[in-house]
This record gives structure tokens, sequence and C-alpha cells, in this order.
């Protein structure tokens, strides 16, 4: 679904982002004497040492808030738009995880305007609510009873190598590092990943980049192109909070009146 790919791609990129204000933690420094050692993200660093650093940055994530803002484009006609706002992420004590998206701003055509969008998932539903057509759609996306680690790759939906052992990433993806370009956000290292024929991601994305901050070993950057090659998505990646205290309020929706408001809900749907 549509909807549910939107708040996928938002959460997969600001959901495992980590610390970028907090010095990166110690990894281990593949070489033949097994010694310990700072990993240094360097122009030079290999597609492994990336790996190895997403993998340890993506440990201990319990909660976040961040500015982000998504930009979507048809790459036969271009005409991008960017819906900026707020996210938020929260791993509850279940083990379930929660995220709420609410953009407030959309810019087109060289003109901002206020609109308000929410995606909200929790408890297994997706409610995706439009203030500018006063529609809000409820879908429940994951099995009753079931439940799934969001951030996991080839489990939750989110393709980003975060938190994974590269041994994993190469189950799903070819990856390679891209050469640096003038449009590069400074002081990234840019990789790109190819799901693999046969995958579920290959379904969903052609290609995956995503641009790693050498200090904090944290993406700045990832833009994805659907698999027809008619889509590409970049989210930016502003103001992270890592592992703040959240509760219910964070993630609550103000009462809408349904006299005014077209309420469809959808139960599960394989």
């Amino acid at each position: 679904m549509r909807n549910l790919e939107t708040i996928v791609f938002v959460a997969l990129i600001v959901g495992c982002a980590m610390a970028q204000n907090s010095s990166p933690p110690p990894m281990i420094n593949q070489t033949g004497s097994g010694d310990i050692a700072q990993m240094d993200l360097s122009a030079g660093a290999s597609v492994d040492q990336i790996l190895d650093a997403l993998d340890a940055r993506g440990k201990g994530l319990q909660s976040f808030t961040a500015d982000v803002s998504l930009t979507q484009s048809d790459t036969a006609v271009g005409d991008p738009s960017t819906r900026a706002g707020k996210a938020v992420y929260q791993l509850k004590s279940g083990g379930d995880g929660r995220i709420a998206v609410f953009f407030d701003t959309l810019a087109q055509g060289g003109k901002t305007v206020r609109e308000k969008l929410i995606y909200l998932l929790d408890n297994g539903d997706l409610i995706d609510r439009n203030y500018h057509t006063k529609n809000q759609v409820t879908r429940q996306v994951i099995r009753p009873g079931e439940k799934i680690n969001l951030l996991k790759l080839g489990e939750g939906p989110f393709p980003l190598p975060i938190g994974q052992p590269k041994e994993e990433v190469y189950k799903q993806f070819d990856v390679k590092k891209i050469e640096t370009s003038k449009d590069d956000p400074p002081g990234t290292i840019h990789v790109q990943l190819m799901p693999k024929s046969q995958t579920r991601f290959a379904r969903q994305f052609k290609t995956i980049d995503v641009w790693v901050d050498s200090k904090s070993h944290m993406p700045r950057r990832i833009a994805t192109l659907d698999a027809a090659e008619t889509e590409m998505r970049t989210t930016e990646l502003q103001n992270v909070q890592v592992n703040p205290r959240l509760s219910d309020k964070d993630f609550a929706l103000e009462k809408i009146d349904s006299k005014d408001w077209n309420l469809v809900n959808e139960k599960f749907q394989d």
C-alpha cells in the first residue's frame, strides 16, 4: 500500500538513526591480528567497514525524535514535492515498536503551504489521517496476534542495514561504494544497496542509496528508487534526539468529529 510505504520509508530512515551528537562506539578492526580499534570512516573506508559501523550504530535504540523532510519526484517528469515535519519512535516494553510521523508543510512548484498529514503505526494498525481532505483510514497491517521487530532486516519492513551484521546485509543486497560528489552532504560516505533478485525488497526497490556520516556513523540522507524506476524518494534528517523519555501523550492524536470526517477501517489482508 502506498501510504504504508510512505511511513515505512520515513520510519526506516529516522527510526534507525542513532545519536549524531555522541561519539561512535568502539568496533572491531577486521585485521589478521584481531586488534580492537575505533573504526575510522575515512574516504578510503571499505564497504565492510561501513557496514560494521552501521551495525554498531544501531545498537541500543529505545526511542527517538527528529525533524524530517521527505521529497518525492517522478523520474520522467520531475515536479518534486517535499513534506516536512517531525517523527517519534518508541520501543514499548512488550517488544513492539510504534512510530508517528507528523507532516505539517508541503512544498511544490515553488510554493510552501501548511498541509497537515499524520501517520501512526501502533498495535498493528496504521492510521492515515489527512486534514486537507478530512479522510482517516485505519488499516490493520500486521496479522492479529503477531509481533514483528520493525527494525530487523528481513523481518520488519525497513531495508536499512542499521544494527544488522554485514553477513545478513550481503544475503539480501549487493553493496557498493559510490565516489563522492559535490552534491553529497558534507562529511559523508555514499554506499548503494541493490536488492538481490527473489528477495522481498527487490519487489519494492531498484536501489537504496545511503549517505553515512563519517563521524557519527549514522545515515544523513537516504534515497530510494522504486522497482519500476518511476519514483525517487529522498529523506533528510535534522535535530535527531536519541532515547528521550516518551509517553503515550507523544503518540496521541487529537479528537476529530466523525460527522465532519470520512472514517474508514480495513481489516488485515495478506
